[in-house]
């Protein structure tokens, strides 16, 4: 994808956000691992958004608007990538559940969005290069050490393609969010497109860590322990809409999804017993302090199949003049680990989401970036929130 020597108090720091992972977790197998009623293939099931049937005529008539039939979309019509029918506008953005597409195979083909810079060297706000970290493997079963991260599935012009995300609470649904925290390049092509499709959300993907072949043979709770989410409404910023993909654009690359399970009833917080809070206060590098990314990289070395996690303290990275400071920490994580989030201890003793993974070097992968989180990405978050309250 995409260094700060690792000081021992960053040790400490690691444990706390593993162990209050761990700590918001169940302490039983997944509810997933037995059946689960079956849900509307359009329609946002009854607990899971909020006025199911009001909300699947609108993503008709926003289909129809554009020219395209639902059901053809189902059948097919998602392939045409024409730029006449890429829907584009942070307004446009739909995603009709296709029963069944992501299927064990088509995930373990997705491959990562490579999205690398070079830093600009002496660049005003930039510190020095940090060492890089090497990216440590999550404890498994991961539903028990790190219960709020998950994977991101999508399709693009390219193909079937996969980032990072976290589960993170809804200030409108205390206890039954359905928001999901991730970068905006792994839901919106940027200044190169529209929204991306076929985007769903698996916490705790591959539970218990098996490798390639043995996940072959997998259970389908070991792959999806909780099942799967479908994105049923995406939320980034209006300057990753109009420049994402330039220098300028990369503080501004995060994402918030509300998410529908494809087949149940519960909201994702209820199902997996996890949210993080988020962090909009926006600290410096010197106040956030020590933060720990993760993530499931994907580009070599790694396969996109194991959770990693990264610790190091913050330091600044500038992509161009005049735009916002940057977070970088020293990580070997690559591509695929894109939207994974960034966690800190709070001065209150609890763990937040304060960043998202978003850019790493060309050429390289010692470290990684991501935009600090201020007021747009709260403004974002309450859109969110607000649309789906009830």
């Amino acid at each position: 994808m995409r260094s700060v020597r690792l000081i021992p108090a960053a040790l400490g720091v690691a444990t706390a956000l593993a162990l209050t992972a761990t700590a918001c977790g169940p302490t039983e197998p997944p509810a997933a691992d037995k059946p689960a009623a079956g849900a509307s293939s359009s329609a946002p099931a009854a607990d899971g958004a909020g006025g199911g049937d009001e909300l699947a005529k609108d993503l008709a008539d926003k289909l129809k608007k554009h020219g395209v039939d639902l059901d053809k979309w189902k059948d097919g019509e998602w392939k045409n990538w024409d730029k006449a029918t890429w829907l584009r506008e942070a307004e446009d953005f739909v995603n009709p559940v296709i029963d069944g597409l992501w299927d064990p195979t088509r995930m373990q083909s997705a491959k990562s969005p490579e999205q690398t810079i070079t830093a600009q060297a002496g660049t005003s706000g930039t510190d020095p290069t940090p060492r890089p970290v090497r990216a440590q493997r999550e404890k498994t079963p991961y539903h028990r050490n790190a219960a709020p991260v998950g994977k991101i599935f999508f399709d693009s012009p390219e193909g079937h393609m996969v980032c990072s995300g976290t589960i993170v609470k809804d200030p409108r649904r205390p206890g039954k969010s359905n928001m999901v925290w991730t970068a905006g390049h792994c839901v919106h092509a940027g200044q190169r497109g529209g929204w991306y499709r076929n985007i769903t959300f698996v916490p705790a993907y591959n539970d218990l860590g098996k490798s390639p072949s043995a996940l072959r043979n997998a259970q389908p709770h070991e792959i999806a322990p909780y099942g799967q989410y479908w994105a049923d409404w995406a939320v980034t910023s209006g300057d990753w809409i109009q420049r994402g993909g330039s220098n300028q654009a990369w503080p501004y690359d995060y994402a918030v999804l509300h998410v529908q399970p494809e087949r149940g009833g519960k909201s994702l917080e209820e199902t997996v017993g996890a949210a993080l809070p988020v962090d909009f206060s926006a600290p410096t590098a010197a106040q956030a302090g020590t933060m720990g990314a993760w993530g499931y990289p994907q580009a070599p070395p790694y396969n996109g199949l194991i959770m990693h996690k990264c610790v190091d303290r913050a330091t600044r990275l500038t992509t161009a003049p005049a735009t916002p400071t940057m977070y970088r920490i020293g990580c070997t994580m690559t591509a695929g680990s894109s939207g994974g989030g960034w966690f800190r201890v709070l001065p209150n003793g609890k763990t937040a989401l304060v960043s998202n993974t978003s850019i790493g070097p060309a050429g390289s992968n010692g470290w990684l970036a991501g935009p600090q989180l201020g007021r747009g990405a709260k403004a974002a978050h309450e859109m969110v929130s607000k649309k789906f309250a009830r």
